[in-house]
């Protein structure tokens, strides 16, 4: 099926937010045009999105420029995955309201890998490409960053939300940190992007920066597709770990079903917007079916949990998760199937919590005793050093079990 222009143009800027009415309606003119000049030329468009592997623990909010580049691949174009081990060393300041700490290049290294990983559970390995940034970043030398940085004022800078917070703070600003934003827009160049695909917490570096550098140095300025943030299982505030509202990709299908389900209906749209596979047709659909009373809040969840948890783990694993989602929360059984785990001798309740993987540190598993999110047949374990009364099933949250065997 022949795909036109102005289709892949809904699809391409579904989901987008640049804050201004005006902004947006230009790059989706900038992208239109390009796509229409690349048919002509015989081409693809070369998209990219950067990616600074500073923790091996993604979730399901920093796959939402991935499933934007997927799109990308699905409609024919080239796709660039950049890992950004040399941007790393920096850290980007654009959603962080004071210093970011510095990785070593072994730290760099070490994400890098799981990032590629967890990546290629959204994007078709084959057709990707992946870039890492050193190989360039690397051999600029104090002359050219003189040249690069000579295109932008201190002023411009400061403009940006958290340089001025800061500012106003009188919080340190460091000098280094300006540089992340010449260093991703020398990327754009090097690789020749025609799009460019991050949050809005990248305007700055994408719009500004990146357009402005790649025009000084005689480059076709790239089109910024600028994704909406996710907010967490709030419904309310960005995807967090810290905050605990985030959706795990390294959980397993129970977990991920169930906390889509538990994402309140007003967000519902932008889930399906951003983490879906859906077209802005089939959204648009469903839109007007939940308007008219047609299909039901409930189903809808459903049928977005059941597509975000089958793109992760398959749509065997997701049609498991809904049968357990419903068995244990609309029947107020325990699942058919769970994990085991054998107990040892002389472990805590925070022994076996870590040990059976039910968090991820020592205090993830604090905060779940003292939330009283932790039972055992039913029964509320509320002290993290006590002995671990016996077997049992073991329930933590909402949605995760696990057989403890004596």
């Amino acid at each position: 099926m022949t795909i036109t222009i102005d289709e892949q143009v809904a699809t391409l800027m579904q989901g987008t937010e640049y804050g201004d009415p005006k902004l947006q309606a230009a790059m989706q003119t900038e992208l239109r045009e390009r796509l229409v000049l690349a048919e002509k030329e015989g081409r693809k468009l070369r998209v990219y999105a950067g990616f600074d592997p500073r923790t091996t623990d993604l979730h399901l909010g920093h796959t939402i420029p991935m499933r934007k580049l997927r799109q990308f691949q699905d409609l024919g174009h080239d796709v660039i995955f950049l890992i950004g081990t040399y941007t790393s060393l920096i850290g980007d300041p654009s959603d962080k309201d004071k210093l970011r700490p510095q990785l070593t290049a072994q730290d760099v290294e070490a994400n890098a890998r799981t990032y590629a990983e967890q990546a290629f559970r959204v994007l078709d390995k084959d057709k990707t490409e992946v870039r890492y940034n050193a190989e360039w970043l690397s051999k600029v030398d104090f002359a050219q960053l003189i040249t690069f940085a000579s295109n932008f004022t201190v002023q411009q800078f400061l403009t940006r939300e958290n340089f001025r917070e800061r500012w106003d703070k009188n919080d340190p600003i460091y000098l280094h940190e300006t540089f992340y934003s010449i260093m991703q827009a020398y990327d754009a160049y090097m690789l020749e992007a025609d799009v460019q695909v991050g949050g809005t917490d990248q305007l700055f570096n994408i719009l500004t920066a990146g357009r402005k550098l790649m025009t000084a140095l005689g480059a076709k300025p790239n089109i910024g597709v600028i994704m909406d943030i996710l907010p967490g299982t709030d419904g309310e505030i960005k995807m967090s770990k810290s905050l605990g509202n985030h959706i795990p990709l390294n959980s397993d299908a129970n977990d991920m079903y169930g906390k889509v389900m538990s994402v309140p209906d007003k967000a519902m749209g932008l889930y399906m917007r951003l983490v879906t596979r859906w077209t802005a047709g089939e959204i648009a659909a469903k839109e007007r079916a939940l308007a008219d009373g047609s299909l039901h809040p409930r189903d809808a969840k459903a049928a977005i949990a059941a597509e975000i948890t089958g793109i992760f783990y398959g749509v065997e694993a997701a049609q498991a998760a809904a049968e357990n989602f419903t068995r244990v929360f609309q029947q107020g059984s325990t699942p058919e199937e769970m994990p085991e785990y054998r107990l040892a001798a002389g472990q805590s309740v925070l022994d076996v919590l870590l040990a059976a993987g039910l968090a991820a540190s020592k205090s993830e598993a604090r905060r779940l005793i003292e939330q009283k999110g932790v039972k055992l047949d039913g029964e509320v374990l509320a002290d993290a050093g006590q002995p671990f009364p016996g077997a049992g099933v073991l329930q933590v949250g909402k949605r995760r079990f696990v057989n403890v065997v004596a």
